[in-house]
């Protein structure tokens, strides 16, 4: 794991805990590499629940409730699909905040709207509004997906939560 990473993941156990609130995440692109990076950090267990990886259009319908109607207008990379990942994601894994990930890693799957690179994030705090995100990242596969994750760290070190009751 990166050493830049390192105090973003300080950061956000921090915020968390002392908001005593609970995190999820919904992976597409990333593949749970997100989830892999929260619970790096010992005592992960204290604010982060859980994660789901919702690599297929039918898994991102059947367990994060994103409507076929979204991804039929509007794909699963854009900024509806991620909204609604984040939103269904909070539900389904009972969490304060969820953070949503998808994009186009590449090599292939690209286009001219939405270029290989290109990676939209979701997030859904309780009792606020939900932020979409949007990043086109540089390079091949692996470097995308690094980029991704290093971004979804970033967001959520910047996360304003009010303790919970």
């Amino acid at each position: 794991m990166s050493h830049s990473i390192n105090p973003l993941l300080i950061q956000i156990a921090g915020s968390f805990n002392a908001a005593g609130a609970k995190l999820g995440v919904v992976e597409s692109c990333t593949g749970g590499a997100i989830g892999a990076a929260l619970t790096s950090i010992a005592g992960s267990s204290d604010w982060f629940e859980g994660g789901l990886i919702t690599y297929s259009n039918r898994v991102k319908s059947k367990s994060v409730y994103v409507r076929e109607s979204t991804l039929d207008q509007h794909g699963a990379v854009s900024e509806e699909c991620v909204k609604e990942m984040a939103n269904g994601g909070m539900i389904a894994l009972g969490v304060d905040c969820c953070l949503s990930v998808s994009g186009i890693a590449g090599p292939g799957g690209g286009s001219v709207d939405k270029p290989v690179g290109t990676v939209w994030f979701g997030l859904a705090v309780r009792h606020q509004s939900i932020e979409a995100y949007h990043f086109v990242f540089a390079g091949d596969r692996e470097s995308v997906r690094a980029q991704a994750v290093q971004e979804g760290l970033t967001i959520l070190s910047n996360v304003s939560l009010k303790k919970a009751v």
